[in-house]
């Protein structure tokens, strides 16, 4: 018997390594294994093991009329084959690359042994349009380019080529689902599709102009991130349905530029891909040096959306309770963490990985590093909380919605309470330091000293040499040049 192995490619159709399977004449058997160690992690929590669950029932739905299953184990991996080796002979394994975190990474380095020592073959096959042992850019956007025109494959097993439902259910696991959290979106690759469905067809027009806004962008972005991060769909496939419904949409702009972010998305998997020292480390090295004192007050704070800056609390609020967040308003979120507060990035990383639904390491910890400015090319963004609170949310809806202890207080003066007046705070029944709390950090002084400490260390000499380092292996010459930068 064959094993298809699924991590981070919780879907039937454009599925290589089922593809693969599929090809040979040979019975399989679909097998996701949920590892105890993986559960205790700190990057991850139970929104995200419930999501997985449902993406298996998900794919249980669909396999019914084949007569089978996904094969369910909730054990180590190595545990898990040497379960399965006393009831099949196994041939091959069949499996996504996956660019995760080191503990996965240690985890196929070890299982990889295994298999060679056990006689059992791997086919570890390329995803998410990412090459694995790459040491610059120079042929990656026609290779990405070359994959997502590609044909996509569609799940066409032979009859009783797979494993039967009878005998899956003997050996699985039982998936117990915990209490649905109605806020967080569902798992499973139809949701998947009908999420892509419903952007590609309506909800993609007004995407750019809602794209920063923490309201707008809850229905106008495409809301797929999860799905592509848990692999309910292929990134291909989601590219491919853009491009064929762009000639009759009335936003073409709007489809362009979600085109775009596919390609941005692929990107930082592959920079994470190689260099996944960003995990510990910042991708400039030099930035290891720059000191920044741990305060777990400040950082609580943080973390339950009590800091005093509407916006942000707001932003952190929704974030807990939903998994959800858009690009803009995660990017403030860490900007105010590493600047304003002065916080080292890798203290906010497992907060946020808990939370984010879509967490993705490639994504995560490149966006982590960037926003906290220590690049050493990319733009430095201090984010004002207040002026993205006007801009973004000008009529305070978001911030009501999220922090209902404002509601009392007038629109001019919702994105900056601290402003209220003795008088104004007993009319609006909103005690400040009481109801919701004082700021907790002079914004201004604090971003005058983040801003004079990362340019002096952006000026240095090494971060320069460094740069260039960084910028050697992750940028394409010739589209560099084509751009004219």
């Amino acid at each position: 018997m064959n094993i298809v192995w699924l991590k981070r490619d919780l879907r039937l159709h454009d599925n290589e390594a089922i593809c693969r399977a599929i090809q040979q004449n040979q019975k399989f058997c679909l097998l996701y294994i949920l590892e105890p160690s993986l559960q205790k992690d700190p990057h991850y929590s139970a929104r995200h093991f419930s999501f997985i669950k449902q993406s298996i029932l998900d794919l249980n739905v669909q396999l019914a009329k084949f007569d089978s299953q996904v094969l369910y184990l909730e054990l180590e991996v190595q545990d898990a084959f040497d379960f399965l080796k006393k009831n099949y002979s196994i041939t091959s394994v069949f499996s996504g690359q996956e660019t995760g975190i080191k503990k996965t990474y240690d985890r196929d380095k070890k299982i990889s042994k295994y298999f060679k020592k056990n006689n059992i073959v791997w086919h570890e096959l390329p995803s998410k349009g990412v090459k694995r042992g790459m040491k610059n850019r120079n042929k990656w956007i026609e290779e990405w380019n070359d994959y997502f025109n590609s044909s996509t494959v569609f799940f066409q097993p032979r009859q009783n080529q797979m494993l039967s439902k009878k005998t899956i259910v003997e050996w699985s696991s039982h998936i117990e689902l915990e209490k649905t959290n109605s806020h967080c979106q569902p798992g499973g690759e139809q949701n998947g599709k009908k999420y892509l469905e419903g952007f590609l067809n309506k909800r993609h027009v007004g995407y750019l102009k809602n794209i920063s806004k923490p309201l707008g962008s809850r229905i106008h972005c495409s809301r797929l991130s999860v799905y592509l991060a848990w692999g309910n769909l292929s990134i291909r496939q989601a590219f491919q349905a853009a491009k064929m419904s762009r000639p009759d949409s009335s936003d073409k702009r709007a489809i362009n530029g979600f085109i775009s972010r596919l390609r941005w998305h692929s990107h930082f998997i592959q920079k994470f891909e190689m260099e996944c020292s960003m995990e510990f480390e910042s991708l400039n090295k030099t930035y290891n040096h720059l000191k920044k004192p741990i305060t777990p007050d400040l950082i609580r704070a943080w973390e339950n959306g009590n800091t005093g800056f509407p916006l942000v609390d707001a932003c952190m609020r929704c974030l807990n309770a939903t998994g959800y967040l858009n690009f803009r308003m995660r990017a403030l979120l860490i900007s105010f963490f590493t600047h304003i507060l002065w916080q080292p990035w890798q203290k906010a990383s497992f907060h946020l990985s808990k939370q984010f639904l879509d967490f993705e390491p490639g994504i995560h910890y490149s966006q982590l590093i960037m926003q906290a400015g220590e690049t050493g090319f990319n733009t430095l963004r201090i984010y004002n909380p207040v002026r993205n609170s006007f801009e973004h949310d000008p009529n305070g809806e978001f911030i009501v919605q999220w922090l209902p202890e404002l509601r009392r207080v007038p629109l001019s003066l919702v994105h900056e309470p601290w402003k209220m007046s003795a008088m104004d705070q007993i009319m609006y029944k909103t005690r400040i330091g009481q109801d919701y709390p004082y700021p907790i950090v002079d914004f201004q002084k604090a971003r005058a000293k983040a801003s004079k400490i990362l340019w002096e260390f952006r000026k240095k000499p090494q971060t320069i040499k460094e740069s260039n380092r960084i910028l050697a292996m992750h940028v394409n010459p010739k589209t560099d040049k084509k751009k004219g930068n």
